[in-house]
């Protein structure tokens, strides 16, 4: 996977709440600390996420994207 951001976070997804149309998802880091961003229903099942899994949240500026390998 290659991208043009700088800044990533390699995590647990700690929780995922789900909505009609988006929902808000955390990533444990190894700190103990969760990194929460809010993303589409569609980017959640395109990404095939579940609680336990290894993601990154990635930043850049005021952006934040969650990716997964």
């Amino acid at each position: 996977m290659k991208y043009g951001i700088s800044n990533e976070l390699k995590g647990k997804v700690a929780f995922i709440h789900e909505g009609a149309v988006n929902c808000s998802l955390g990533i444990e880091l190894p700190t103990g600390d969760i990194v929460t961003s809010s993303i589409t229903m569609g980017s959640l099942q395109k990404l095939g996420l579940k609680v336990g899994d290894t993601a990154y949240a990635c930043f850049k500026a005021t952006d934040v994207i969650v990716a997964c390998d």
